[in-house]
């Protein structure tokens, strides 16, 4: 008798071991839905008469946020992936240029530099979500994820494209005497505009859902 007790216990912790797992790779699987869907249609911009401001990184601030890091680097990893498969296919204006140029400087632009933002930032909403920063981290991090994709990406671009003679154009054409001018002048503003939609869309998103889903 007891020997049963013990065999069905057991048979319920795998079966909620199980469950656990199956509904990691559902929401995960989910979100990497998001991230290619986005990144593959006008869903992933927001046009406006002066900018197209991307919001690709919203999917996955909330895949760090609601399922864990590892969920967040994974859609980090995909979002980059997507953009080398663009600049590979030509669908992508600047990185298909660059390719040409230099198909390892445009893998560590497009991939590594997603890979970086998607890991400092999942961590950093970990870190925060256990402190006093508990309720504000989901608007921290839904400001930080497309800020430190502009600084990681930027940082890439320049370190592998700054001296050729497409980048050196856009240096001129933005009248920019120093790389940090340049990044600043290219992509300043757009920068600012996302990090704040980042903080509303995603941090709110965040916010509701962890209390929708109930996760802590």
């Amino acid at each position: 008798m007891e020997n049963s007790k013990m065999l069905s216990r057991k048979t319920g912790e795998k079966s909620v071991g199980l469950g656990a797992k199956t509904q990691y790779m559902v929401e995960t699987a989910l979100m990497i839905a998001i991230v290619l869907i986005m990144g593959n249609t006008v869903l992933g911009t927001i046009p406006t008469p002066f900018l197209k401001i991307s919001i690709v990184t919203v999917p996955v601030a909330l895949a760090a946020m609601l399922i864990g890091p590892t969920a967040g680097i994974i859609c980090g990893i995909v979002f980059g992936l997507n953009s080398f498969v663009s600049a590979l296919t030509g669908a992508s204006g600047m990185l298909s240029t660059l390719f040409t140029i230099s198909p390892v400087g445009v893998f560590f632009t497009a991939v590594v530099a997603r890979f970086l933002d998607a890991a400092l930032v999942s961590f950093l909403f970990k870190a925060m979500h256990r402190g006093k920063l508990k309720q504000v981290s989901y608007y921290i991090t839904g400001a930080l994820m497309p800020v430190f994709n502009t600084v990681f990406f930027m940082t890439s671009l320049c370190l592998f494209f700054y001296h050729t003679e497409y980048v050196q154009g856009l240096v001129s054409k933005y009248d920019a005497s120093t790389p940090f001018a340049f990044v600043i002048a290219m992509v300043g503003v757009q920068a600012a505009v996302e990090a704040a939609v980042g903080c509303i869309v995603a941090g709110s998103l965040g916010f509701a859902l962890s209390k929708i889903l109930r996760r802590a």
